[in-house]
């Protein structure tokens, strides 16, 4: 399978990592971006084949499509793909037009369109999910979680303006919202309503809301509180929920899960790999090549992802209605 990897920034990087660990050569492999810098380094490091713009007849010859442009360039390149019948995976957006319009003449084409959910890949998501299933802490009643980078330390070798993170559409935050939601949702239930603010707090150089506060109801009455910022100066991924018999907490910066029984009165953890982080990134890359093995089965299969480009709006819309909820100052009711 000849894959076409669209943008050679941090994240496209890492997807051309994941195909070569996945078993796809180097000599399949297509990368394109706009950047001659960027193309030359990723050319240099892996061996691939690189351009500065997308050629016909690297269309013809690929099967896939892995777009990690900024949000805002995803649907052009995904509206090419599908014109062409190629199978698509797509970077986490923040931008939901045209998304149905796609997803309707991919199904139509018999096409896989795979949105990234890479958090429900993560070791520590994975496993908490199976805990709450099995009922370890009894009725699930309430949720915290934050989540938090400092903007400016995303990408410690580029100012936030060089790229789409400093945009108010694409901002740095606001993406990760939906990005954190999309493993978050499917544990708790359907969500119901929301409550919300968003500001921006910090002197950082840049037109966004550096802080999101959502507060969510969910089907079956469980009540849920989210935190997202780009303000804290040490990653934080923390996860507390109450249950009728017990708690459950996940922290990733410990990679530890901790669980408290009533039935046992003691507290018992265990560990989730940390992985292997590539230099000067923060996440592990298992988690990503996990996920584009995922696309490359149901790509293979032609079979339909579990995670859809439909499923993609309905998150996305959940960020929609949480923004409207803060600036009506309102509990706004989710669609």
């Amino acid at each position: 399978m000849k894959i076409l990897v669209i943008g050679l920034g941090s994240m496209g990087k890492r997807r051309v990592r994941n195909l070569l660990a996945n078993g796809i050569p180097k000599e399949n492999i297509i990368g394109v971006d706009y950047r001659p810098d960027r193309a030359a380094e990723a050319e240099n490091k892996y061996g691939i084949v690189t351009r500065t713009e997308v050629q016909a007849s690297d269309i013809e010859a690929v099967a896939a499509f892995v777009i990690s442009t900024s949000p805002d360039q995803h649907l052009p390149y995904a509206q090419l793909a599908a014109e062409h019948g190629k199978h698509m995976f797509i970077e986490a957006s923040v931008l939901s037009d045209g998304l149905l319009e796609l997803a309707a003449e991919t199904e139509a084409k018999g096409v896989i369109a795979f949105p990234s959910c890479t958090m429900r890949f993560f070791a520590g998501p994975k496993r908490v999910r199976k805990l709450l299933s099995a009922g370890v802490i009894g009725k699930v009643l309430a949720w915290q979680y934050q989540s938090g980078q400092y903007l400016p330390d995303w990408h410690p070798w580029e100012a936030i303006s060089d790229f789409y993170v400093s945009n108010p559409p694409t901002g740095g935050c606001r993406e990760i919202v939906p990005f954190e939601l999309v493993w978050l949702a499917p544990l708790f239930g359907k969500i119901l309503d929301i409550d919300a603010r968003h500001a921006k707090l910090s002197d950082m150089p840049a037109s966004i809301d550096d802080i999101y506060m959502l507060q969510m109801r969910h089907e079956g009455g469980v009540l849920g509180q989210l935190i997202v910022d780009v303000l804290g100066r040490t990653p934080v991924r923390h996860l507390r929920v109450t249950g009728s018999e017990g708690t459950l907490e996940w922290g990733d910066s410990a990679k530890r899960i901790r669980v408290f029984q009533v039935s046992t009165g003691q507290w018992r953890e265990e560990h989730v790999g940390s992985g292997t982080v590539e230099s000067q990134y923060i996440n592990p890359e298992e988690p990503y090549i996990e996920e584009i093995c995922t696309f490359l089965e149901c790509a293979r299969k032609v079979q339909t992802p579990e995670y859809t480009l439909r499923d993609d709006v309905k998150m996305l819309d959940l960020l929609y209605s949480a923004e409207a909820a803060s600036l009506g100052g309102k509990r706004v009711v989710v669609n």
